[in-house]
């Protein structure tokens, strides 16, 4: 597994499609569990975990199960846990989920990348 990270419009995907030309790339805006599942590499993964939660599925052990499930998935994210808490109460909520979801992938993962200004920087593995 490998998690590349880093803040809105930062240059993720396009870092992500460097490092890995060759895969197929699910969108979490629009993929379904089962496409997570068999997919090579997610995008836009803090948008499936948003969309689960708003239809009321747990994310809590989703973590463990993609690991069991894909474990060589390449899934890149915003990091949404900087800035202005939000006022909303489901929106903290995905805010908070998120971030322990990718705290237990990043646990898990090969590697970890964080890239800002389009550059990558691996801070783990």
């Amino acid at each position: 597994m490998e998690l590349i990270v880093g803040g809105a419009y930062q240059g993720k995907t396009e870092y992500a499609r460097r490092l890995f030309p060759d895969i197929s790339w699910a969108d979490g805006e629009h993929c379904s569990f089962e496409e997570l599942c068999q997919c090579q590499g997610i995008l836009k993964f803090h948008h499936y975990l948003e969309r689960r939660m708003a239809a009321g599925e747990p994310v809590a052990d989703l973590a463990e199960i993609l690991y069991q499930e894909n474990p060589e998935l390449v899934i890149v994210t915003d990091e949404i846990g900087c800035g202005i808490v939000p006022m909303d109460p489901f929106q903290r909520e995905v805010r908070e989920q998120t971030g322990r979801v990718c705290t237990a992938l990043a646990g898990k993962a090969r590697r970890v990348h964080r890239v800002i200004c389009g550059v990558g920087t691996v801070i783990k593995g």
